[in-house]
């Protein structure tokens, strides 16, 4: 099913660009984070056409595939929840446009509904193999997860917020899948055992269950008060040197009716924290 998936994803993705690739001046273009493109982005570009009459095209895919694809100049903006790197070229602007929350997410059918962080810790480093060690039933835990590099901004916020520095890697407990938390949230909706870290954004609209920690529920307005742990930002990236009809459209994602937008879309807002 993830591989029909990862096929799916790469030819929507090439018919996607191919057939905008020749966008003219009254159209923009752009791609990454799947936590974002569902949590707001989506419906923030169908906004900005009808007020501007410039239509946004957004593709997901993930952070890593964002930025490589603003690189290559195949986008005009690409959105990320991974934080610039001292590695990243020099040209590159990051705009924090929403906040979101690193979430952990299981099947519906699973019983299991509190974590502590020790608990995620443990199961990242391949200690905890049975949900049974959790307050579960007698089945095998399976943590989604990718490659260390693919994980991206999700693997930022686990290495910042649990893993002590580390990323995520291969443990007796892991499956291995691409680079989009879209996949992995398909798949824990799928399967009983599955247990995954993904966004606020995207998860709240899937038919997972997103666990509480240490008690409390992953909300938004938990997220805005700080209740609950592990807020963080969403970005938009564009090149230092953007054209006007880019700066045109992020002047409207941090404007008072943009941040309203995208609050009434159920995401905290940066006016939502001030």
């Amino acid at each position: 099913m993830a591989g029909k998936y990862m096929v799916f994803l790469f030819l929507t993705g090439s018919l996607f660009f191919s057939s905008v690739c020749a966008h003219s001046a009254e159209s923009l273009i752009g791609s990454g984070c799947s936590v974002s493109v569902p949590g707001y982005l989506s419906d923030l570009a169908e906004a900005y056409e009808k007020e501007s009459g410039v239509r946004v095209f957004v593709l997901g895919g993930g952070s890593i595939r964002g930025l490589s694809d603003l690189q290559e100049r195949r986008v005009d903006f690409a959105a990320s929840c991974q934080s610039k790197t001292p590695g990243d070229p020099e040209d590159l602007e990051y705009i924090i446009a929403s906040w979101d929350a690193l979430v952990f997410i299981v099947n519906k059918a699973n019983p299991v509904s509190t974590i502590t962080p020790q608990q995620v810790r443990d199961i990242y480093e391949g200690k905890i193999t049975n949900w049974k060690q959790l307050g579960g039933p007698d089945l095998n835990l399976i943590s989604v997860i990718s490659t260390p590099k693919g994980m991206g901004g999700i693997g930022e916020s686990l290495s910042k917020m649990i893993l002590n520095g580390k990323r995520p890697a291969k443990q007796k407990n892991s499956t291995m899948q691409a680079s989009s938390v879209a996949i992995w949230e398909q798949l824990v909706e799928e399967m009983r055992e599955g247990f995954a870290g993904t966004g606020f954004g995207s998860a709240r609209k899937r038919n997972v269950k997103m666990l509480k920690v240490n008690g409390v529920p992953p909300t938004k307005e938990n997220i805005i008060s700080g209740k609950y742990p592990f807020r963080r930002p969403l970005y938009i990236v564009i090149k230092k040197n953007a054209g006007p009809g880019v700066r045109k459209f992020i002047d409207f994602v941090l404007s008072r009716k943009g941040q309203k937008l995208i609050s009434s879309y159920g995401m905290p807002s940066l006016a939502d924290l001030k």
